[in-house]
């Protein structure tokens, strides 16, 4: 009933992204490729990084890339997710409104640019003759259970940060913290034992890991080594949207 709406919102989001822009769309592709460039020559030309274990001297680049590509989706969904009530409050005010549509908004907006720079990269990963074959696929569960601990973890935040406003600020915060506990820029292999069980409490190390195993060593997940993230994933969804529907009229009030 309210699909037209909710992809209309998407298209309209996008389109506003780049409507001023004398390129237009084509910053979209631009953007994304710069990066990955960037961080080809720095990582493999200038530093000659390399990965543990890895012969390619562009293993460290789809490393890094695969990371910080993954990790950028995650906390789009989060940091959109958090502020979502405030950006749409006239239209959660209005009765008819169906506000289990903005989290939708939220995932498919942060999807059409991830599908985007992730096209790209893959082209690279094809171009580059390093492409890991079908096991390429394994990628979708894991998405899967990406986008449903994001969005959940976004939804929890959202919620409490309409009634309590450092809930936001607090989160930006650990957002950035999050980031460098996260084996995106540092194999874990080179970490002291202390400090791989720190990250060992890390959904979000499962998950990139789980990229970088697939796109850098061509192997297929640790399902096991998921299901941790995915219970926790199933959890703050059912948190969320039960905080969602259970406080939305008092939301309304604060907003």
């Amino acid at each position: 009933m309210y699909r037209g709406f909710i992809f209309g919102s998407v298209k309209r989001e996008f389109q506003a992204k780049y409507a001023n822009a004398i390129l237009g769309t084509a910053w979209s592709l631009l953007q994304p490729l710069a990066m990955i460039i960037v961080y080809t020559v720095i990582f493999t030309e200038v530093m000659r990084s390399k990965l543990p274990g890895a012969d390619s001297t562009l293993a460290y680049s789809i490393y890094l890339c695969s990371g910080i590509l993954t990790w950028g989706l995650f906390a789009e969904i989060v940091g959109r997710a958090q502020n979502m009530f405030f950006e749409n409050a006239n239209l959660i005010k209005k009765i008819s409104f169906p506000r289990l549509c903005l989290p939708m908004i939220v995932v498919l907006s942060a999807l059409l640019n991830f599908a985007i720079i992730w096209g790209l990269f893959t082209a690279f990963l094809v171009a580059a003759g390093l492409f890991p074959g079908a096991v390429y696929l394994a990628i979708v569960p894991v998405l899967l259970i990406q986008v449903m601990f994001a969005i959940g973890l976004g939804i929890v935040v959202g919620v409490l940060n309409v009634f309590f406003r450092d809930v936001g600020q607090f989160m930006t915060i650990a957002m950035q913290f999050w980031f460098w506990l996260t084996p995106i820029v540092y194999p874990v292999s080179i970490l002291p034992p202390a400090a791989r069980s720190i990250v060992d409490w890390n959904p979000m190390a499962a998950i990139v890991g789980a990229y970088q195993g697939i796109l850098v060593k061509g192997q297929a997940p640790d399902f096991d080594a998921l299901m941790p993230a995915l219970v926790i994933a199933l959890g703050l969804c059912a948190l969320g949207f039960g905080l969602f529907r259970k406080r939305s009229g008092e939301m309304v009030d604060e907003l």
